[in-house]
């Protein structure tokens, strides 16, 4: 069965970075695409940023500049690292999965990301 783990969410500073893992098991990782999602209270579920399985990435406006996703095929982990945090940041955010070829698409239980003084 498909799972997907999230770990590093936290406490963090406005100003603050963060690092955001996502572990994949039971799919080929390597030739899917994986994306990063976040959900603020009050406020839809929104992309904040995908990556093929080529490499290719792409962001919210909100958080270019900031954000950097990024995956180890070698680990099935996709990484989201997080500079430069502001409060509107605060969200659970969600790891995702989308196989190549298919339509099927998992996601991850989320971790909290909290971004106060």
């Amino acid at each position: 069965q498909v799972q997907l783990v999230e770990s590093g969410g936290g406490l963090v500073q406005p100003g603050g970075s963060q690092r955001l893992s996502c572990a994949a098991s039971g799919i080929i990782f390597r030739t899917s695409a994986m994306g990063w999602y976040r959900q603020a209270p009050g406020k839809q579920r929104e992309l904040v940023a995908a990556i093929t399985s080529g490499g290719s990435t792409n962001y919210a406006d909100s958080v270019k500049g900031r954000f950097t996703i990024s995956r180890d095929n070698a680990k099935n982990t996709v990484y989201l690292q997080m500079n430069s945090l502001k409060p509107e940041d605060t969200a659970v955010y969600y790891c995702n999965a989308a196989p190549v070829g298919t339509r099927n698409r998992y996601w991850g239980q989320g971790t909290q990301v909290t971004v106060s003084s």
